[in-house]
């Protein structure tokens, strides 16, 4: 079994304890150097939050565990295709590889699929579904110079 197989055999371990739970089919391991940093699944169940996804879970366990939000270098193992917030979160924390067992057409019949909201951030904002529109606020750019200066401060 190779190294990919391995841990998205526990990915799906992980989604399918879950739905035991009455959980959703999501699992997700984090893997940095070699080690396991976090395990996670999808638990929007129980705290009805939304954003409550087994990969952001991982991240949010890992950075705890390591101290830092800095991921670099890890691999992240998820029983499905990650959503583009999840996707988001992890080139964000610099993650430098993503696995999936089931893809959004997988799980399209299952009304499970994300591939729609992918479709939709493709397009140019003013086509999409969601209203996003840049507002500029007088001394905006403050707010930025000012988060610096404390940065700075503190270094």
């Amino acid at each position: 079994m190779t190294g990919e197989n391995h841990y998205l055999g526990q990915a799906i371990a992980l989604a399918r304890a879950n739905i035991g739970k009455g959980g959703r089919p999501f699992g997700a391991v984090l893997v940095q150097d070699g080690e396991v940093v976090a395990t996670a699944v999808n638990e929007i169940h129980i705290s009805n939050d939304p954003t409550s996804h087994a990969e952001m879970n991982a991240i949010r366990a890992a950075s705890r565990r390591l101290g830092t939000p800095d991921l670099k270098g890890s691999a992240v193992y998820a029983s499905g295709h990650p959503c583009p917030m999840c996707m988001a979160a992890m080139r964000l924390a610099g993650i430098g590889s993503v696995f999936y067992a089931c893809s959004n057409d997988d799980a399209a019949p299952f009304g499970l699929s994300t591939a729609a909201i992918y479709e939709d951030l493709a397009k140019p904002f003013a086509e999409q579904s969601m209203t996003i529109r840049h507002v500029p606020v007088q001394s905006q750019g403050e707010l930025y110079a000012e988060w610096a200066e404390v940065r700075n401060r503190r270094q």
